[in-house]
């Protein structure tokens, strides 16, 4: 790297770092959604328990909606964006259940800070543990989860599991699109070069030097109105660094599945290119299929890697009849399937069920031979 590479660098940190002290009142939005999505909201404050992260205090964005006596749904984003990944799906839910949504440090509308700030998927479980007892107060809930969120939620599945007095319930758990069996992903050349400190200053540096998007469709105006708070286009090149805590850390993860006795909903949008439904495939056969408890596995063939975005009313009926006692048992989902085949609509998630691979016993008067099929006598 020149010494005029390097001061560049340390110029942006240097500016990234006062931005953060005057943005949240002095930030310009050029989108409607993202202004409204950003005062609707409001802040907790977290101190790291990161080791190297020196016990830095972050401020953390969160919103509620809907009716606090209503049944309680946690909704866990996942990378590279934030919790407005679920603006469209919140309608169809926010009647009937109260919602909470949070941005994990380094998305959306919390602190992003840049002066060597780890942000580990462990620590994030624990902020989300921090977020529903002391914070919104939740004692019996439901956890949907997404992308980089899966590998949080399975990490806070665990330490739920593992602690005898957690102080709440999570009474349904769903997992969506996510790379959370890396050995099957698809990965795109731009995360792979956040692992790397050469390429990942060249990102920043050309992250940081594009200009703010002005105008143009709401919804893409406000995703860049989100990046661009608190240096966020810079932020998630650190952010994108979770990959090498998951490759050590997902089988151990993956495996709080098959002994967590909290019901699961997998959700799967079939036009994902990253994160291909071979993943979901092998999830399922290798940590849900067997499971005792309520398992279902449901695939949307419109939907790509954003369900929540591609398909919110079709993934919120899932949420919903999930939530009440609609998914069937093992004995009756061969029924199930084709009734409900019968009446879904092109965009609606088709339920997979489970496989048993048994010997099938025919209930036939007549039988296979090599001359032909021949009337049992």
């Amino acid at each position: 790297m020149t010494l005029t590479r390097k001061a560049f660098l340390l110029f942006l940190l240097l500016f990234s770092s006062q931005a953060l002290l005057a943005q949240d009142d002095d930030f310009v939005f050029y989108s409607d959604l993202a202004r409204d999505w950003y005062q609707g909201g409001d802040y907790f404050e977290w101190t790291s328990t990161t080791e190297d992260n020196n016990d830095a205090k972050v401020n953390i964005f969160y919103r509620t909606w809907g009716d606090e006596t209503k049944p309680k749904v946690v909704l866990i984003h996942g990378f590279p964006n934030s919790s407005f990944d679920y603006y469209k799906m919140i309608p169809f839910l926010e009647d009937e259940y109260h919602i909470a949504v949070l941005d994990f440090p380094g998305s959306g509308f919390s602190d992003k800070p840049l002066d060597g700030y780890n942000y580990m998927l462990a620590e994030n479980a624990q902020i989300v543990d921090y977020f529903v007892r002391e914070v919104v107060g939740f004692e019996d809930f439901a956890l949907y989860t997404h992308d980089r969120g899966v590998s949080i939620g399975l990490a806070f599945i665990g330490n739920y599991l593992d602690n005898p007095d957690p102080g709440y319930t999570v009474n349904y758990h769903f997992l969506s699109n996510s790379g959370m069996f890396l050995p099957l992903a698809n990965l795109s050349p731009a995360q792979m070069r956040m692992l790397d400190v050469g390429t990942a200053e060249q990102m920043i540096a050309f992250r940081a030097a594009q200009p703010r998007r002005t105008e143009g469709e709401q919804e893409a105006l406000a995703y860049s109105d989100i990046f661009a708070f608190n240096q966020g286009n810079i932020s998630l090149i650190y952010v994108g660094r979770y990959l090498l805590e998951r490759q050590v850390r997902e089988v151990s993860w993956l495996e709080n599945l098959p002994r967590s006795p909290v019901p699961v909903a997998y959700l799967w949008g079939l036009a994902d290119n990253v994160n291909p439904v071979r993943i979901s495939n092998h999830v399922w056969d290798t940590y849900l299929n067997d499971r005792e408890v309520e398992s279902s596995f449901w695939v949307l063939p419109a939907a790509g890697h954003y369900p929540q975005r591609d398909n919110p009313e079709e993934v919120a009926k899932v949420i919903g009849m999930a939530l009440t006692g609609q998914v069937p048992d093992r004995e009756s989902e061969n029924e199930f399937m084709r009734r409900y085949g019968a009446n879904r609509e092109v965009e609606d998630a088709a339920f997979i069920g489970h496989s048993k691979i048994e010997e099938l016993d025919f209930p036939s008067s007549i039988e296979y031979t090599p001359s032909g099929y021949r009337v049992i006598d």
